[in-house]
């Protein structure tokens, strides 16, 4: 950039010419400043995922011969006349972030950043991204790739979010990266000089966060790209995919075989043989001759049903879609304005613009086909947008709402601009409900539309625990709801593998199993019958889980923050957390310490961070901060518990659509202060933002030994007529709700059932695991405020 040359102050901040480029500073909040940087008379934003703007924040700018300073309430900036680098401190004085001398630099038009490195610095998220939780050592590139079987190191995949967040022993910070075109960011890869990001081209327009805590960062992060919305609940049962059921007797007998086994699921999926020679808006007519009805039929059962859609609109004259995209100029184009055609599923297709305001209307427009069939949800895949032969020429050009672009600069927007199209045709036809959208492909704030997961993993050992850091990793990047396909969609799980998968997918945000065509049937029941009741059991766990589920995500929906947690994110200091042994660990619900363990092994080590522990199923406590050596039998996943932990179950259902026993059932941990928000709605409408909903806080103090629930809120009534309160690690005799002491009981409380002995046979006896005596209260359900002494 060279040294600068003038600056003016300006009520957002401040801007200025150096030597060879532009610059300006603008302060978003006291901690976000937006760092812009170009060789161009004007700067060209993104317009797609940064949603919020400016807000009104007091900052101070000094000029010193040297430096330019502005302050905010939580940042120090410092620019250098000199080299025009920037560094970051907090209050203190500290440093938080700096250039490089090179500073902000360009070849021709890749512009990329220069960043210090701090003393023993980690860096963590970027979203889907393989190998380790700390990314140090390692470049990546963001360009969204259709990437089958993928490796589990592994890169580009299918999701860019060019955000991560940097934790050494001054503090940690965040940077988005906010440039769509092909992005590598080194962190110290081939060199011990600097860490760097940059673009092919385009501007360096980056947004710089800093904030007490990495919760912080992330809330902040997507107050920027915007939050998830409330999905309907049964987007959080269990749901069962193939490529593909057909025909429709297929998926008839598939969803009663899950009602006869008593398995819980909510969820059916139609891949793409459901279409006539896979085309987009169709139904086979002779694999699916009346969907209406089969789908009529699946919903009697408690199913909802979920098809997928691929963008790619086969070539063909007679066909509807082809017809009005290609009359209405809806797809991309080279720049003669022939349309772009490519080979995928249904053969030589066209690509709808999902940048043109025209083509988003206009598919959404075509999804009535789908609800009028009784479609509840929509698959958006292929989105990346894929085609065989894999090399998309760069001369194609997308409208970009009115400032037409290549390939170069849309590609990683295609995906996310989908499925924003989709999430407004599923408003559009259905405008009472939630959408659900899922999707492979997206760009930071991708989670404003659509849930995500992983792709075309493989049935191992090793892509189950990648898929675990995928999901996390997409956490620390404001995607709350992702997940995996459980099992592996390559290959051939095996019996061990899948009965392991399963009870992790149970602790997973979105919860799939999934598998390709010309592969074994690949249901709970395929491998016979003690995996079919391990995976019951955790199926049957994660359904009386859904009230903490549920309330969890009410909350993503308001800070951001994930489901799956990382462990950097509470406990980012610890070394020991980002070793290999234990980089998979994670809090799900941010109360159950999960230890993702292969399916060989029937022993492993965990990490059990600072604080106090319950292991789940037994209630033995443990002390933080040290390695210990856990029993993982295959029936038994190690979860374990945080002391002052509160978390809500209800009885088992079969689908999210069953009533339940109306028992609330409140599981409190002793050894430290604990908060939880217990929330309910109707778990389909937008009644909740008018208020109709219920939310009562319950708190744990550990001093008084007092359990408080809070007064509850809202109009909606409480699906629960009564409560049981469990006390975990609780030493006493009698226990008051409002004064008055209440009869306590006890029992022996199983969080899993006992596995039938199906081989009679001495050696082949399983685990079976219950908390001895857990004490527990009952009473009816109030609204008032309760106190438990």
């Amino acid at each position: 950039m060279g040294k600068v040359i003038s600056w003016d102050k300006n009520p957002t901040g401040f801007s200025g010419k150096t030597a060879q480029g532009n610059f300006q500073v603008t302060v978003y909040r006291s901690g976000v400043l937006r760092i812009q940087v170009n060789q161009a008379s004007h700067f060209d934003p993104n317009p797609y995922s940064v949603i919020s703007a400016p807000c009104s924040s007091d900052f101070s700018i000094v000029e010193e011969d040297e430096f330019i300073l502005l302050a905010t309430e939580k940042i120090r900036l410092k620019l250098n006349r000199i080299n025009s680098t920037f560094s970051f401190y907090d209050l203190s004085g500290k440093l938080i972030n700096a250039d490089d001398s090179l500073g902000t630099a360009w070849i021709g038009t890749e512009v990329t950043c220069y960043k210090q490195v701090q003393v023993n610095e980690k860096f963590i998220g970027l979203g889907e991204k393989t190998g380790n939780l700390n990314r140090f050592g390692k470049a990546f590139v963001n360009w969204n790739t259709d990437y089958f079987g993928y490796g589990i190191e592994d890169d580009p995949l299918y999701m860019s979010i060019p955000f991560y967040i940097g934790i050494h022993g001054q503090g940690a910070y965040g940077i988005y990266f906010d440039n769509t075109h092909k992005s590598v960011f080194n962190f110290g890869a081939s060199t011990d000089r600097f860490v760097s990001f940059g673009a092919e081209d385009g501007d360096m327009d980056y947004y710089f966060i800093h904030e007490p805590s990495v919760s912080e960062i992330i809330s902040t992060y997507t107050s920027l790209t915007g939050k998830m919305q409330m999905p309907p609940k049964w987007s959080l049962g269990f749901q069962q995919c193939r490529y593909s059921y057909y025909p429709d007797k297929e998926v008839t007998t598939l969803a009663q075989t899950f009602r006869d086994k008593a398995i819980p699921a909510d969820v059916i999926y139609l891949d793409i043989h459901h279409m006539e020679e896979y085309k987009v808006f169709t139904f086979d007519g002779i694999k699916f001759p009346d969907p209406k009805a089969m789908i009529r039929h699946l919903k009697s059962l408690g199913f909802r049903v979920v098809v997928i859609m691929d963008p790619g609109i086969k070539k063909q004259e007679g066909y509807l879609p082809y017809d009005e995209g290609s009359e209405n100029g809806l797809f991309i184009k080279y720049p003669d304005g022939q349309d772009y055609i490519a080979q995928v599923w249904p053969g030589w297709c066209a690509f709808p613009d999902f940048t043109k305001p025209d083509t988003r209307s206009w598919w959404a427009d075509k999804m009535e086909f789908y609800t009028k069939a009784g479609v509840d949800g929509f698959w958006a895949d292929m989105n990346e947008p894929a085609s065989w032969g894999q090399f998309t020429p760069n001369l194609i050009e997308f409208d970009m709402d009115g400032n037409p672009a290549s390939h170069r600069k849309s590609r990683n927007l295609y995906g996310m601009l989908m499925a924003k199209s989709s999430n407004e045709g599923s408003l559009l036809h259905n405008p009472a409900e939630r959408p659900f959208i899922l999707t492979r492909s997206g760009f930071a704030g991708i989670q404003r539309y659509a849930a995500a997961w992983t792709g075309d993993n493989q049935a191992t050992d090793e892509h189950m625990l990648l898929g675990v850091r995928l999901v996390n990793s997409l956490g620390l990047s404001g995607v709350s709801f992702s997940g995996y396909d459980v099992g592996g969609f390559a290959g051939e799980s095996r019996q061990n593998l899948y009965a392991r998968w399963m009870s992790i997918g149970a602790f997973s945000p979105f919860f799939r199993a999934h598998t390709m065509i010309n592969s074994k049937d690949a249901e709970p029941w395929a491998y016979g019958e003690e995996v079919e009741e391990i995976s019951r059991n955790y199926i049957r766990l994660r359904y009386q889980l859904l009230p903490t589920i549920y309330s969890k995500i009410m909350e993503s929906t308001i800070h951001g923050l994930p489901i799956s947690s990382s462990l950097a994110i509470d406990y980012g200091q610890d070394e020991i957390i980002y070793q290999g042994a234990f980089q998979n660990q994670y809090l799900f619900c941010n109360t159950f310490l999960v230890i993702p363990v292969e399916s060989y092994k029937e022993i492993t080590k965990a990490y059990l961070p600072e604080g106090n522990w319950y292991y789940l199923y037994s209630d033995e406590k443990y002390t933080g901060q040290q390695l210990i050596y856990q029993d993982c039998p295959l029936s038994y996943l190690p979860v374990f518990v945080k002391a002052g932990s509160i978390f809500t179950m209800q009885s088992p259902v079969m689908h999210t659509g069953e009533k339940h026993d109306g028992i609330l059932r409140i599981h409190v941990y002793e050894g430290a202060d604990g908060r939880f928000t217990h929330y309910e709605d109707d778990g389909i409408s937008w009644d909740y933002q008018d208020s109709v909903y219920h939310k009562r806080t319950m708190e744990y103090n550990a001093a008084s030994g007092k359990l408080i629930l809070q007064k509850a809120s809202g109009s909606y009534p409480s699906e629960f007529s009564k409560i049981q309160v469990y006390f975990h690690g609780f030493q006493f005799t009698s226990v008051s709700l409002n004064g008055e002491e209440m009869p306590l009981s006890s029992r022996n409380y199983p969080f899993l059932d006992q596995l039938t002995e199906f081989d009679p046979l001495p050696d082949s006896a399983r685990p079976y695991i219950a908390i001895g005596s857990l004490p527990h209260i009952e009473f009816d359900y109030s609204d008032d405020q309760l106190v438990i002494s």
